[in-house]
Formats: structure tokens, C-alpha cells, sequence
């Protein structure tokens, strides 16, 4: 009797724990699928790291997210949701390029500490991010305000990236980080050389094998890449270039630029219009072979005031380039201006999709 009791005890004990076993598996699924900081915990940096050409060709094909979004002042005032990143993913993207301005938006206190709550954003879109498969690059945003005083920045600048580095040093080789968005103006080419070799030895100190995105001065202008110096050394860099060419056309109507007044202009893809990028393309890849440097296109489009069929015309014309060349590159942007993406009607703005994508 005693035998008998005990094995139905032991038979139900076996259920019971059976039981658990599959609901903590449930509730350990549910997590993983809904957190990204746990696929950051689970995938580590690899020891030995990526090599960029290899890196280069996993970003891909990418698009520049959130540098405008209210997020920054206040999540419940997010454009951007979560399922938004699902949809960049399925539309056919490989990499997200995330526009920080910690100058503006991190809350620093008088020791350059960046903000919890500003890290906690940046923490759920890089999750987000890696999440549905999206590698990521932390793009550092504040270019304005670095061009407008360089050296009484330089401090601030140097120690942002201190904690970035910090912060995201267990992160996987899918986040990358880029040391300054378009250096310009006060920023001279000179300056810049010296500034990216000191925000490169601070990234260095904890990520160094992280591959890291550096451009030319003068707005990563291609005519400038013969004045960029970079460690010989370092050979875990990508270089950047942005591209806008003919301003004319790809700024008219943008209030912020000296073609606010000036529309109506088209870009047909004529024979001098193709060469025109071709020539501009042709001396960049000249550079990255001369220096074995890979190529990433970080900005390029047509702002909205443009026709549609022009503005999708050059959009697909300078991608199909930046293909030919095995560069990697993001469209500016996903939403705000020159959008691919309708955020308030929950639609993509197909001709520019289809432009950057083709369907099939």
C-alpha cells in the first residue's frame, strides 16, 4: 500500500514539475522575445571581432531613424514604436543608423554625465533594433553644435563617448559606433584629424575590436576624403561619405538652406546627370582602394518639395551606384523629412521604398 501511494505521489510530483518547467520555458521565451537586452546579455562581441569589408557587406542596406523624434524629451510622445522596427526589417533594410544628440537631449550634469533616462531611451532602441535583426549604428549627431565651437566641446564630446563606450562594450559586433556626423565649418579638416584620433583612443580603451565609422570634414564630403587621416594601425574603421549632389535639386524648398525659395527643379537621369554621380563615386572608390578603407553612403535623398518621379529617380540611380561599388548605406531618413515612411497614416511611401528596395 505504501509502494502504491508513494509511486502515485512520485507520478504526480513528476506532472507538477513538468508543468513548471514548461510555464518558466513560456515566461523565459516570452522575455527573450520581448527584450533586447537580453539578446544583447546572450550575444556578447565576438573575440576576435568582424572585419569591416565583411562588416560593411552585413550593414547593407539601411536607413537613418530617430534623430527628431520626441522620444528623446519624452518617451509617451514616441513616433517610433516598436512595431515600426518590424517593418524596416521586413521591408527589406539590414541596418538601423541612430542620430543621437546627447548635447541636446542627455540631460548632462556639470560633469558631463549623460542622464540615466537618456541612456534608458537609447537602450530600448538599440534592443528594439537587434531585436528584429537590425545591425546598428550609434551615429554621434551633434555636428552643429561640435562645428560651431570645437574646442570648448572637445571635453564634453570626449566624455560622452567615454560612457557610450562603457555602456555598450558587452554589446554584440552588430552595434558600431561613428564618432561625429558631418564635422564642418569651425571644425576644420586639420582639427578633425586630431579630434577623431582622440574619441577613437577613448572607444579603443574598452571596445577594441568594435568597428568604428569615421568621415571626411567638410559635411563627409567625397572631395574632402584626401584630407582624412586615420590611424594606419586601426584597421577595424569604416569610412563614411554623405552625399546630396546637385544641392540644387535634393535641398530645393528646404527652409533651413539657401534653395529655401527655389522649386520645380528635376532631376531626370539624363546622361550629364548619371556621369555627374558617377565621376563624384568613381573618385571615392578610388580612395577606398588606395587606402583598402571600406565604404559606407551614411546620408543621401531628395527632400520632399521635390516631384516624386525625380525624387525617386535619383534615389534609385545613386543607391544602384553605391551597389555597384559594394558599399554599404542608409537613406536619410525614415521619418520627419525626405521620409520613406508615413508614421501618421501607417504607410510607406512607396516610391521611395520601392526606389531604395526594389519589389521581388
Amino acid at each position: 500500500m505504501y509502494d502504491r501511494r508513494h509511486n502515485m505521489m512520485s507520478k504526480k510530483g513528476l506532472q507538477l514539475n513538468l508543468v513548471c518547467i514548461i510555464f518558466l520555458a513560456a515566461i523565459i521565451a516570452v522575455l527573450y522575445l520581448n527584450s533586447g537586452q537580453i539578446f544583447a546579455a546572450v550575444k556578447s562581441p565576438s573575440p576576435k571581432g568582424v572585419e569591416p569589408f565583411e562588416q560593411n557587406k552585413r550593414l547593407g542596406r539601411g536607413v537613418n531613424i530617430i534623430g527628431y523624434d520626441p522620444l528623446w524629451r519624452s518617451r509617451s510622445k514616441a513616433r517610433i514604436q516598436s512595431e515600426h522596427f518590424k517593418l524596416i526589417k521586413e521591408a527589406g533594410f539590414s541596418n538601423v543608423r541612430i542620430n543621437l544628440h546627447p548635447f541636446q537631449y542627455g540631460n548632462a550634469d556639470e560633469n558631463n554625465k549623460l542622464s540615466e533616462t537618456w541612456f534608458q531611451t537609447l537602450d530600448w532602441a538599440i534592443e528594439q533594433a537587434l531585436s528584429n535583426n537590425l545591425m546598428v549604428i550609434l551615429d554621434f549627431h551633434e555636428f552643429n553644435a561640435m562645428a560651431r565651437d570645437p574646442l570648448g566641446k572637445k571635453a564634453r564630446f570626449l566624455a560622452i563617448w567615454k560612457q557610450i563606450a562603457e555602456r555598450y562594450k558587452d554589446y554584440p559586433d552588430e552595434v558600431i559606433f561613428e564618432i561625429l556626423n558631418e564635422p564642418n565649418r569651425e571644425l576644420t579638416p586639420e582639427l578633425w584629424n586630431g579630434f577623431l584620433v582622440e574619441a577613437l583612443a577613448v572607444i579603443r580603451e574598452k571596445n577594441p575590436l568594435r568597428t568604428v565609422i569615421i568621415g571626411p570634414a567638410n559635411w563627409n564630403n567625397i572631395n574632402y576624403l584626401e584630407k582624412l587621416e586615420i590611424p594606419e594601425n586601426d584597421r577595424r574603421i569604416i569610412v563614411t561619405i554623405h552625399y546630396y549632389s546637385p544641392m540644387e535639386f535634393t535641398h530645393q524648398g528646404a527652409g533651413w538652406t539657401s534653395y529655401k525659395d527655389k522649386v520645380g527643379v528635376q532631376w531626370n537621369g539624363t546622361s550629364e546627370e548619371q556621369q555627374a554621380i558617377i565621376r563624384d563615386f568613381d573618385k571615392a572608390q578610388a580612395w577606398a582602394k588606395k587606402h583598402n578603407r571600406p565604404i559606407s553612403l551614411g546620408e543621401f535623398g531628395a527632400y520632399d518639395k521635390a516631384d516624386m518621379p525625380s525624387r525617386a529617380r535619383y534615389t534609385s540611380f545613386v543607391v544602384r551606384q553605391a551597389e555597384k561599388m559594394g558599399w554599404s548605406w542608409a537613406y536619410w531618413q525614415f521619418d520627419s523629412d525626405f521620409i520613406v515612411y508615413d508614421i501618421p497614416n501607417k504607410k510607406w511611401v512607396e516610391p521611395i521604398r520601392d526606389a531604395l528596395i526594389p519589389p521581388g
